[in-house]
């Protein structure tokens, strides 16, 4: 009887390279001192689909256009091309660090690779906080677009109570926020059929409302690119004051890209997919929100209704094309909510992890742990998903605590960006920064290109945290603690957490030892 099992799978047919290059990836992720843990299921269009649902056009341009056209009339428009020339910078160096190190939680490891560890571990601490208050923030857009569909979605009361439309975003932002720590916890290739699903429908449903706005245009963009309902007439620095703080509606939408980067430990070849990824992601979304947004000002039946700068583009979407085409394109709007919550709670999951694995965090060996079954980190799901419902809480008797919250959690994201460009920036000029051979590189315009993120992003942090009474305490009682709340909030959250870890977590970091790549004292096979 022959015991010969027969030949082996072919090393260079398709299966055979593709364990050659799984093995290639873990081997690069040992490198950097982890061994595989996650499971790899990503292809090209799952972590575009991350990046650009955590984007998420639909979400934010229908969120946050009403703020726009309120604070810098329709030629608010101008400040979506400006923030994605300034974030392409930053995504461009984010491009070159993907490529090189293609591993969980990026912001943190990318910032303990250029800055090391203590900025590593305080870029991871203001991005992880950020996340969570994002995840919130994403969640409540629930209540502006469900109840305008059907007034059914309007649970607790009638929505004329003082609370009515706080508790009950409560509820809904708690359902949805439930719905995705679920699915995230039973692993990333369910998450990512979603996601990439939801991401689908989203693009289609853009390019359709685009189609649909554009065929019902009734003005020409000269006049919308220059209206600027005469605002910043009361300031010292005229339009351009306004121009500056209406620019927040566009700086609140682009980021988030870098979750392409993030999942790289779940994605095939990921240094040379995520970088793509992150492009793609910026770039499509820049043109397609740049077009819904023009278009939406050209095709609305008066520029100057009242309900631009309250009804947001809810209002347009109805008021243009009617209530029946309006509302199938507001249920694709909440569908871009739900995946976009998902890549959010995705994104802060691999954060929480990556930190952990490292033991910088309280009882990291518990955050860390894989599920056998699921191959995810399940307990930072968990929790993540608990703070994220707490925070939500906060807004049912103080929405403008909350409201001044997410704003700033938006500020610590740019922080965040910030201290991975930045200590990049001191590598170039030390001449200690080699992009991944053979990779992503951005070869000579490296240096210009850093400086410019670098100089981007500490002036749009400066611009989001400015003191503006209209973002920070725009209703009730004056107090100087809101207005002063980006200073106030991200010096406690900054200055406590890094004296926690300073004086305790630090003398516990490194690599867990269940997590630590396996060295071995054999040679490369290639070296054999």
């Amino acid at each position: 009887m022959s015991t010969d099992a027969g030949p082996g799978p072919d090393p260079t047919g398709p299966a055979g390279a593709a364990r050659t290059q799984s093995q290639h990836d873990d081997d690069a992720l040992g490198e950097l001192g982890y061994k595989p843990e996650l499971r790899r299921t990503l292809g090209n269009f799952h972590t575009f689909a991350a990046g650009i649902s955590y984007i998420s056009i639909l979400t934010g341009t229908f969120q946050l256009f009403y703020f726009g056209v309120a604070f810098g009339g329709p030629a608010y428009w101008w400040s979506w091309p400006m923030v994605f020339v300034g974030q392409l910078m930053v995504a461009l160096c984010f491009c070159e660090l993907a490529a090189r190190f293609p591993v969980a939680g990026s912001i943190y490891n990318w910032a303990k690779k250029m800055g090391g560890p203590h900025v590593g571990w305080l870029g991871g601490w203001m991005m992880m906080t950020a996340t969570m208050v994002t995840l919130s923030a994403v969640a409540l857009a629930y209540q502006i677009t469900l109840p305008q569909i059907d007034d059914w979605f309007q649970f607790v009361g009638d929505g004329s109570g003082e609370n009515d439309a706080a508790a009950n975003a409560v509820l809904l932002g708690s359902v949805l926020i439930l719905f995705s720590t679920v699915i995230n916890a039973f692993g990333v290739k369910l998450m990512a059929r979603i996601n990439s699903s939801g991401v689908f429908i989203e693009l289609i449903a853009a390019v359709a409302l685009i189609i649909f706005l554009a065929a019902h245009i009734t003005r020409g963009p000269s006049t919308v690119l220059t209206d600027t309902y005469g605002l910043g007439g009361d300031r010292t620095l005229g339009y351009f004051g306004a121009f500056l703080t209406a620019s927040l509606a566009s700086a609140y939408v682009m980021y988030g890209f870098d979750t392409a980067s993030s999942l790289g430990e779940e994605s095939h070849d990921p240094s040379r997919n995520a970088p793509r990824a992150i492009l793609r992601a910026l770039v499509a979304s820049f043109i397609i929100g740049g077009l819904i947004l023009l278009f939406a000002l050209m095709a609305v039946k008066d520029l100057a209704a009242e309900e631009l700068s309250t009804g947001g583009l809810q209002f347009v979407v109805l008021d243009t094309l009617g209530s029946t085409i309006g509302e199938i394109f507001l249920w694709c709007v909440v569908v871009a909510i739900t995946v976009c919550v998902l890549a959010v709670q995705a994104a802060g999951i691999r954060l929480m992890f990556a930190m952990a694995r490292d033991n910088n965090l309280p009882a990291g060996s518990v955050l860390a742990k894989v599920s056998p079954r699921f191959k995810t980190p399940v307990v930072p799901s968990v929790v993540i998903g608990v703070i994220g419902v707490v925070i939500l809480v906060i807004n049912i008797n103080q929405p403008q605590i909350f409201s001044v919250i997410t704003s700033i959690a938006v500020i610590m994201i740019y922080l965040a960006y910030l201290m991975v460009t930045l200590p990049m920036l001191v590598q170039r000029l030390r001449g200690k920064w080699q992009p991944a051979e053979g990779k992503f590189s951005l070869g000579r315009w490296g240096l210009p290109v850093n400086i410019t993120a670098v100089l981007w992003g500490a002036a749009m942090s400066l611009n989001l945290a400015w003191p503006r009474a209209e973002v920070y305490n725009a209703t009730g009682t004056q107090h100087w603690y809101l207005r002063w709340g980006a200073f106030v909030f991200i010096g406690v959250v900054a200055v406590g957490g890094f004296a926690y870890y300073w004086f305790v977590q630090r003398h516990r970091t490194g690599v867990l030892e269940e997590h630590r790549a396996v060295v071995t004292d054999e040679p490369p096979a290639a070296n054999r």
